[in-house]
């Protein structure tokens, strides 16, 4: 097993901007990150959302900035959320991956819409 990336479209739900991005995929990961200089070209400003207190994988806290609405699209779906400001390479946690019904296959390294639900994505709400 490796990392598995998928290729996404963000885009800042305010302006209308887009990005097309190449995102590290986390089953372990919760919310959907992107890197300043993303956020900047998307139109946000990091200075004017609120913050975050963020554990990271080292068990180190940090603060992080929040922007959004963001609207990622996979394929044919998408979800509007918002997410968090940092690091180097966008990351697509949990949360967006189950509002988009998407699974994750990480002995093939894909990322794929959930085949019990193929034309719209299903939710669980219990």
């Amino acid at each position: 097993m490796g990392l598995t990336y998928a290729n996404l479209t963000l885009e800042n739900s305010f302006i209308g901007r887009r990005i097309e991005v190449r995102s590290l995929v986390d089953s372990g990961a919760v919310f959907m990150v992107i890197p300043q200089h993303m956020a900047l070209q998307l139109g946000y400003d990091t200075e004017e959302f609120s913050t975050r207190e963020v554990i990271l994988a080292d068990g180190t806290r940090k603060r992080v900035p929040m922007v959004g609405p963001l609207r990622v699209h996979f394929g044919d779906r998408y979800c509007d959320l918002s997410a968090l400001v940092f690091g180097d390479e966008p990351l697509m946690g949990a949360v967006p991956m189950e509002m988009m019904d998407l699974v994750l296959h990480p002995a093939t390294q894909q990322l794929s819409v959930n085949p019990e639900s193929p034309y719209l994505p299903v939710a669980l709400a219990k």
